[in-house]
Order: C-alpha cells, then sequence, then structure tokens
C-alpha cells in the first residue's frame, strides 16, 4: 500500500480498512479470516492508504529480520495514514512496537481476531447494513483464486530451542476434521484447484484433541494427519501438504501420494543432520533414521518431491558437524532446499549456548551448503526433461505460461515456463511436456503439439 493520508468516508460509503499482511501462509490466514469477518460487517477493504479510514498491519516476529520488516511496515502505516492498528506476532511485545509508536489504536498478539475486530469497531463504527450476500462461500482470500492455504491448527508443542513459535501462538490447538473438511469443501466450490495444507505442526495433527472419530460423507474419519489426508484426497483437487515432521506415522501417507490422492510433495524441516546439533535444537524426531526413511518413501512413491530447510552456523555448530550435514545432503538428495544463517531470537533458549559460531564462518558455510544444494536441483531437475508433466497455470507473461508442478509450491519453489502457451488459462491444469531445465526451474512445451 502506498500514496497520502487518509480519507473520510463520504456519507454514502463505507467505511474502509487497509490491510498490510506480512509473514508466513499461516500469518495470511490470518489475514483473511479477519479481513472475511470485516466484510461480513460491511466494512469495504481499501487498496491503500488514501482510501482507507484505518489500516491493520498483520506482523511477523519470528526472526530479527522479519521485526525489523513488520516495523518499517507499520513506520509506514503511521506515516501514510495515521490511522493503524498492529495484530500478528510481533504484537506480543506490545512495549517494543508502543516505545516506537504511542498512538497506535491497538496492538493485538496473533490469532486474536475478535479483538481486532473490536478495535476496528471502536474506531470506525460499523455500518448498519452489511451485505452479507455479497461476501463469497469461502471467504476473502489474499492468494489468487486458484489455490488457497488451508490452516488445519494453531500452535505448536514442540520445544526447540531456536524458536519461539508457541511462545507467540501458544500450545497445539487442532481443528475438528469436519471443520477443516467444511472449509475445504467451500474453497473447491469457489473454485480453488489446489490446497496447501498448513500449521506449524501438520503430522502431529490431533494429537491435542485425541484423535476423536467422526463420520463425514459417511465415512468414517479420525481426527489425525493421514486420515485428514485421506478425506481432502477425495475432493479431486491437489492437496500439498507442507511442515511435516518426519515421524513413523507419516510412512502412511506415501500410499496416497502414490495412487494419486495427493501431491508427491512433502515439506519437512528437517533443520539439521548431525544427531549432536539436532540435539541441542530439542528437535522432534531427531534420532529418526531419516536417510532411510528417504530411500523407503521413494521406493513406494518414486515421484516424491521433498522441500526442506536448514539453519547454519548454529551454536556449537563444529566444522566435522558441519561436514555431516553436507554429507547428509549428498545422500538425502533433496529437491528443494532452503537455507538460513542462525541469529538469535530475543527470549529463544538457544541464546543461553555457549561457542557462538563466528560471522564469518556462517557466512562460508551458507555458501558451500547452497552450493551444494544447488547442484543436486540441477541434475534432479535435469532428469525431468522429456517427460510430460501436469501443471497448474498461474499466470500468463507475453505467451509464456508461468506454471507448477506436482513438486512446485507457489513462491518457495521453482516454476515450470510454457512457451507458446497462447491457449493455457491461468488457474487452470494443464499437460506439458519438459524440454529443458536450469538450476531451480523448468522449460516445457504443451502436450500434443498445442
Amino acid at each position: 500500500m502506498t500514496q497520502a493520508k487518509a480519507r473520510r468516508s463520504a456519507p454514502q460509503q463505507a467505511p474502509a480498512v487497509g490491510f498490510v499482511s506480512l509473514g508466513c501462509p499461516k500469518a495470511l490466514v490470518d489475514s483473511e479470516r479477519i479481513i472475511s469477518e470485516l466484510k461480513v460487517r460491511g466494512y469495504d477493504i481499501a487498496p491503500d492508504y488514501r482510501s482507507a479510514d484505518l489500516v491493520v498491519v498483520n506482523t511477523c516476529g519470528f526472526i530479527e529480520s522479519a521485526i525489523d520488516e513488520s516495523l518499517q511496515a507499520i513506520d509506514e502505516a503511521v506515516q501514510e495514514n495515521g490511522r493503524v492498528i498492529v495484530t500478528g506476532c510481533l504484537g506480543t511485545h506490545p512495549e517494543r512496537i508502543l516505545a516506537r509508536h504511542p498512538k497506535l489504536l491497538a496492538v493485538t498478539g496473533p490469532q486474536q481476531y475478535q479483538t481486532v475486530i473490536d478495535a476496528v469497531n471502536r474506531h470506525l463504527p460499523q455500518p448498519h447494513d452489511p451485505f452479507v450476500d455479497l461476501l463469497p462461500p469461502q471467504g476473502i482470500r489474499l492468494t489468487p483464486r486458484h489455490y488457497a492455504y488451508l490452516k488445519i491448527s494453531e500452535g505448536c508443542n514442540n520445544t526447540c530451542s531456536f524458536c519461539i513459535i508457541p511462545q507467540l501462538r501458544g500450545r497445539l490447538a487442532s481443528r475438528r476434521l469436519d471443520d477443516v473438511m467444511r472449509e475445504a469443501e467451500a474453497l473447491v466450490r469457489g473454485g480453488v484447484k489446489e490446497l496447501l495444507v498448513i500449521s506449524q505442526d501438520t503430522s502431529a495433527y490431533g494429537s491435542d484433541l485425541r484423535y476423536p472419530r467422526l463420520i463425514w460423507r459417511e465415512h468414517e474419519y479420525e481426527t489425525r494427519f493421514v486420515d485428514l489426508a485421506r478425506a481432502l484426497g477425495e475432493l479431486g483437487v491437489w492437496v500439498r501438504l507442507h511442515y511435516v515432521y518426519p515421524y513413523p506415522h507419516v510412512d502412511a501417507v506415501i500410499p496416497l501420494m502414490a495412487a494419486g490422492k495427493v501431491l508427491p510433495y512433502l515439506d519437512i524441516p528437517f533443520q539439521h543432520a548431525s544427531p549432536a546439533v539436532l540435539k541441542r535444537m530439542r528437535r522432534p524426531a531427531h534420532a529418526e533414521d531419516t536417510l532411510e526413511r528417504i530411500r523407503q518413501w521413494r521406493r513406494a512413491c518414486p515421484e516424491l518431491t521433498l522441500r526442506s530447510s536448514f539453519i547454519v552456523g548454529f551454536p556449537g555448530e563444529t566444522a566435522a558437524e558441519f561436514e555431516e550435514l553436507l554429507e547428509w545432503l549428498d545422500e538425502a538428495q533433496l529437491d528443494r532446499v532452503g537455507c538460513f544463517k542462525y541469529s538469535p531470537v530475543e527470549g529463544a533458549p538457544a541464546n543461553d549456548l555457549t561457542k557462538p559460531v563466528p560471522e564469518d564462518v556462517k557466512d562460508e558455510r551458507y555458501a558451500r551448503f547452497m552450493e551444494r544444494a544447488q547442484a543436486i536441483s540441477t541434475a534432479r531437475l535435469a532428469k525431468k526433461v522429456g517427460q510430460r508433466l501436469r501443471v497448474l497455470v498461474d499466470r500468463i507473461d507475453d505467451g509464456v505460461a508461468i506454471a507448477r508442478g506436482p513438486g512446485d509450491a507457489p513462491e518457495i519453489d521453482g516454476v515450470v515456463r510454457v512457451a507458446r502457451a497462447a491457449k493455457a488459462k491461468v488457474g487452470e491444469f494443464a499437460d506439458v511436456v519438459v524440454i529443458g531445465s536450469t538450476d531451480y526451474d523448468l522449460e516445457a512445451r504443451l502436450a500434443g503439439g498445442a
């Protein structure tokens, strides 16, 4: 959002709320829920600061760079509009925000949807006649029409030493399976072709509820990870699983992928490979033989794409432990990899660990890790040349369709560029033949000479 100072609504206009959403997909879903509720209550959503009567900034507060981005967004909203409500993870430290901007209308933490709505109502009275019928059944979304994030739980029960998510978002609170399925069906009816399942720990889904049984569409399910994947697999759309910890019960979802019920894609935040580092990180399932699990998964589902993220330079990480990570990466041959240099997070137990890794060593290890990961990605994508692939078209630029295959999550993975794709349609599937590859992306043509 840009532009100058706030407008004042004319009597015949609905009051308008501007919205700035930062952070991860889970925060994006929070924003969608707030915006949907505002629309139900008759508010307009303003496209810029000038046309907004007030602005809501949904912040991230996980690491220092995200905190800086959030504070800059608040600075801009205050400067350009002046009437600002702050919510989200950074809102758990209101003193840090209010010391900088004491005249904010309100500051709330994450998931406090009603508190945000109440603050908007307090400073911008609700219209008397909300046009409820103008709200689509799937609510207001901030993603393109053809894909949507489906958040299945809040919070986390893990105690990773580098993370403060449980402090920000609380303990695990799963939604019942029938509640999730109602939302998923509404999204599909609204035109969604891909559901991206998200939470802090997707594979722990339902454990806090003790896996209650229920009947959904004449079939019996338990509120647990594998049963949810099975139920979502009946909707006839792409289902992509994110933030899956490698617990043993995850093995049960691989046959669903091999059968084409859910996408053969797992986003597993391994974070490291050295058992000693993983122990210092307090990672769940750190004792599992993940390499053997990966081999088993790929034997059962050769098309499986594995994405993960890693931290280098964690306190106490030795040269030998880093080499162990590189050797593990060579063995695992992960398709999609992200890497972060460790940075302290206020309130995280890892801050108390001794033997910090010097910044220049972190830089060197990051560069070596990414060079190794890039080589693996290049080699694995080259093997796809000549294959037929089903893709979902995100946009078309100058006759080239920018699409994604089963191994490509939006915004974080690569893309498939389809040349001379005049017949392709945004938001629809297309069959293509891969004709080339780069380090992270594929080149393709429409199948059948189209």
